[in-house]
């Protein structure tokens, strides 16, 4: 009796838990198609707005848009270009600066050699080392813009030419998978990082009162300036093994 009545339970139940099963099935698939199609949307969104953005300051700047200024992917793109230069030149100045590799970096400049550029306000003046890291840059700035309006050889100009086409618009995330290597979005996802990282390291350097490069070196964990600290942080072993030394000495 009670195998009939299992019986006529599951013919009657059965069916209909697994009608729910399947409706639950196919409602969760829909929800996975939804949300899927709503990424793909709010990425198309963004290409829109993009592209409008472009196309509005194009209507209002014709001679700016057509060598590629404005919101464009070749500005984007020269821009990322340059904080990655910035970011190489930050540490080849540290580097620099904890090797000992500029001379009497904290020497003021004097202001009867100099003149006014030494001039930092309230009777002080800047560095040596400020002094060479600005020629520097100065004339590193010079000669990337001298090659950037040169003929290319090995690379794209730095303003859109006659007649040439900007690229598509990357979006808010340019493809990531695939894309390693010599790319175009690598390079558009390692120029965003790097702006990204200068807007975060200049902040905290405001936010905190800390020169940029000390900046860095807490946030590799003393990395940058490990050759100039090491000194510094041996000397006490140095002089806590002397005293050990000379505290035995006498005993043997």
């Amino acid at each position: 009796m009670l195998a009939l009545l299992f019986a006529v339970d599951a013919a009657l139940v059965g069916p209909s838990l697994r009608a729910s099963q399947r409706t639950k099935a196919v409602q969760r698939s829909e929800y996975v198609q939804n949300a899927y199609s709503d990424d793909i949307a709010a990425m198309h969104t963004d290409v829109l707005s993009m592209e409008a953005g472009m196309k509005r300051f194009a209507d209002d700047f014709p001679w700016l848009a057509k060598y590629g200024f404005g919101p464009s992917v070749k500005a984007e793109r020269w821009n990322g270009r340059h904080a990655m230069f910035g970011w190489f030149f930050i540490l080849l100045t540290g580097f620099a600066d904890a090797h000992g590799l500029i001379p009497n970096a904290g020497t003021p400049l004097k202001y009867a050699e100099w003149g006014a550029l030494t001039q930092l306000g309230f009777n002080e003046y800047i560095s040596n080392q400020r002094a060479i890291i600005m020629i520097a840059h100065i004339h590193a700035l010079a000669v990337s813009a001298a090659a950037a309006f040169g003929p290319q050889v090995l690379g794209d100009t730095l303003t859109l030419l006659d007649g040439e086409e900007d690229e598509e618009p990357y979006g808010l995330f340019p493809p990531l998978m695939g894309q390693g290597g010599l790319t175009p979005a690598a390079e558009m996802w390692n120029g965003r990082l790097a702006m990204l990282g200068l807007i975060a390291v200049v902040m905290t350097s405001l936010a905190t009162g800390k020169d940029i490069l000390e900046v860095i070196d807490i946030g590799t964990g003393g990395l940058l300036y490990a050759a100039k600290n090491a000194p510094a942080a041996v000397a006490p072993v140095v002089e806590a093994a002397a005293d050990a030394a000379a505290a035995a000495a006498p005993a043997a």
